[in-house]
């Protein structure tokens, strides 16, 4: 019986848990979502949760309890900003987890762990994938036009030049 084990050991000594814990917190609250094994997403989980829960709170005593869980500062600022704003009709349940399959080296299970507001960005890679086949479009309405390879080329060097 596993009376009063309670808590995720990871096999870590404390000092090396709890520093791996403030890493992972930095990095979810930075990006909001990061890959990681799904024992320590499930370790973590309950300190991220906490940490929003404070963070809500908005009072100096709150902050403090925040920055010493989660060391950086520039960090601190956004959750208290950005993440304590999303989230201050939701009562709990800030992170999901989301199953990623195994990892390749050791096959260890692993899992998304990502604040459930997330807002999506885009680096404008539609875009290009768009234009790649308009591209292809044009080459093909060309090509049905019965031009072939120089006399299109002479056609673009003609339209550049005039």
């Amino acid at each position: 019986m596993r009376h009063r084990k309670d808590g995720y050991k990871l096999g870590r000594r404390t000092q090396h848990r709890w520093a791996m814990f403030r890493n992972l917190l930095v990095a979810l609250f930075r990006h909001e979502r990061i890959t990681t094994t799904e024992a320590k997403a499930k370790a973590i989980r309950s300190a991220a949760e906490h940490m929003i829960t404070l963070a809500k709170r908005e009072n100096l005593h709150a902050r403090r309890q925040v920055l010493a869980m989660v060391p950086d500062t520039e960090v601190v600022h956004r959750l208290f900003d950005t993440v304590a704003a999303r989230f201050s009709e939701r009562h709990g349940g800030y992170t999901r987890i989301i199953k990623a399959g195994p990892r390749p080296g050791d096959s260890a299970p692993m899992v998304l762990l990502e604040l459930v507001d997330r807002v999506e960005v885009t680096d404008g890679k539609g875009k290009d994938k768009g234009s790649k086949k308009s591209k292809k479009a044009d080459r093909d309405d060309e090509a049905a036009a019965g031009r072939s390879g120089r006399r299109r080329r002479r056609e673009r060097a003609a339209a550049a030049a005039g």
